[in-house]
């Protein structure tokens, strides 16, 4: 029996706290709605479409929705855990799941460590704005050392902590857009944001990158389905809702944003302001106090993330570790937390000593550090969505029949969107990272790197140690198919060994 295994059964009682509605915390935290407003947004409105940037977040919202709907499928079969490990060696196999795996491993951690640094400099830009200056390497060594008690900590507490701070992020924002829509009224929702010249102008590419790379963080359901009450449940539900959620958000923010500044301006106002663009439209529309909160509340929201991200590349290292890709130590639960502690503590210690190495460099916090790790991150996580949409399409070839709808229309959609959004980020790499470095333009080629060297060493244990490749990823298959909640009804039938 594996170590996981073992720790689970042991603390059972106290592992599965979490509902439909922590799930939902701990994901759309991860997409960190404000930090993508503030920080993504003005970029799309002034080099992609302008005024199109609410559409570009609509289609990114109904094809990842498309995914979501395929991906469903997967976390019924793999009872709701393993994420995309789990899902891709359902459908595509063994190999290819550990090389998803360790392209996990490297996403989730960058992209973590990446938000570490942002954290770090817009808190000493907030605080410096109101009188108190401290240096960036203290605010990021205490959020990370919050996030590192958290952490170690019942995952339950960290789904409390993060719905307090969701509910104020998504309340602000909530209270910016209806200020606009209560000045301007029909005129804060402007058509023209979705007339096809304009949703489909120029610079659409760019815009439909930041859409989908803002969502970075919302399929993380299946990795908690051995702490959910109901997994089956609880974690397709769980990621229709985020989908639904981070979509509409993103999409209302935006749209009334192009109704406050007016669509003919919002590409020269964008570019004037950048950064400071919602900051700005924090003080028109709901006084200084409700600027300065948005400012505070950038902060709680990179805090946020930085958690929930910390948390996925906890159980991505937990899950590998079970099935001995990683030292096994690594997937041990904490006796009375029911937390994967140990791997927690080395993700913590990776991102101090990274981190660290970037302040000791005098390295840029945001222009080196955060654009760097980030890109990389998010170049591997949506690799990822893309593999997991083409595993529930390999489902077929197992003799596991789904509704036209579930099987095979939607993954089909969603790993077309999918594709093209991995080829947005290459192609414009330089421009999400926001540096030429040959350095920095080199990272997307870490991406296949991993990924093979991971299919290397499951091909090589398939004849090393053949035990040992075919326990990889079974435990975290359901023993019993279930049929799977989503828009068409599938006949399921008993799932095949896999491949």
């Amino acid at each position: 029996m594996s170590v996981s295994s073992t720790s689970a059964e042991a603390g059972a009682p106290s592992s599965r706290h979490l509902t439909t509605r922590h799930i939902v915390f701990l994901i759309v935290a991860a997409a960190a709605p404000l930090s993508a407003m503030v920080g993504t947004v003005p970029l799309a409105f002034a080099i992609g479409n302008g005024a199109g940037v609410p559409a570009a977040f609509a289609f990114a919202g109904v094809t990842l929705l498309c995914f979501s709907v395929g991906y469903a499928v997967s976390a019924r079969r793999t009872g709701g855990s393993g994420g995309f490990y789990a899902s891709i060696a359902d459908g595509l196999g063994r190999p290819p799941a550990v090389g998803g795996g360790f392209i996990a491993l490297v996403a989730y951690n960058t992209a973590t460590i990446g938000l570490v640094g942002a954290l770090g400099y817009f808190t000493q830009l907030v605080l410096a704005d109101h009188g108190v200056h401290l240096s960036w390497e203290l605010c990021a060594a205490v959020g990370l050392a919050a996030v590192a008690v958290l952490g170690y900590r019942d995952i339950a507490v960290s789904a409390r902590v993060l719905a307090v701070l969701m509910t104020g992020e998504i309340g602000v924002l909530a209270a910016l857009d209806l200020a606009e829509i209560g000045r301007h009224g029909v005129h804060a929702l402007p058509a023209a944001s979705f007339t096809p010249h304009i949703a489909a102008g120029s610079g659409t590419g760019v815009s439909l990158m930041f859409a989908f790379v803002s969502f970075i963080g919302f399929e993380s359901a299946a990795l908690y389905g051995k702490e959910a009450k109901d997994p089956q449940r609880s974690v397709p539900r769980a990621t229709y809702i985020a989908v639904l959620l981070i979509a509409g958000f993103y999409a209302l923010s935006s749209w009334t944003a192009v109704g406050a500044i007016g669509a003919g301006h919002v590409r020269q106002t964008a570019t004037d302001q950048m950064g400071n663009l919602f900051f700005q439209l924090g003080d028109d529309y709901l006084g200084s106090a409700g600027g300065t909160l948005l400012q505070v509340m950038l902060c709680t929201s990179l805090f946020a993330a930085t958690l929930a991200l910390h948390s996925a590349a906890n159980r991505y290292a937990q899950v590998l570790a079970d099935d001995s890709l990683l030292p096994r130590s690594l997937a041990a639960l904490h006796p009375r937390h029911a937390s994967p502690h140990r791997a927690s503590v080395v993700q913590s210690v990776l991102s101090a000593v990274v981190v660290g190495a970037f302040a000791v460099a005098g390295l840029d916090p945001y222009a080196d550090l955060t654009t760097s790790m980030l890109g990389l991150g998010t170049l591997g996580i949506v690799v990822l969505q893309a593999l997991a949409a083409l595993s529930v399409l390999g489902l077929r070839r197992k003799g596991l029949r789904l509704g036209w709808w579930q099987g095979t229309v939607a993954p089909l959609l969603g790993f077309a969107g999918l594709v093209a959004t991995v080829c947005l980020v290459v192609g414009n790499f330089d421009l999400l990272t926001g540096t030429k470095n040959g350095l920095v333009a080199a990272m997307p080629w870490a991406i296949p790197a991993v990924a093979l060297l991971g299919m290397l060493y499951a091909w090589w244990l398939r004849s090393a140690a053949p035990e040992r490749y075919r326990n990889l990823a079974q435990s975290h298959k359901t023993e019993q198919p279930a049929a799977v909640p989503g828009p068409a009804s599938p006949r399921q039938t008993t799932p095949a060994p896999v491949a």
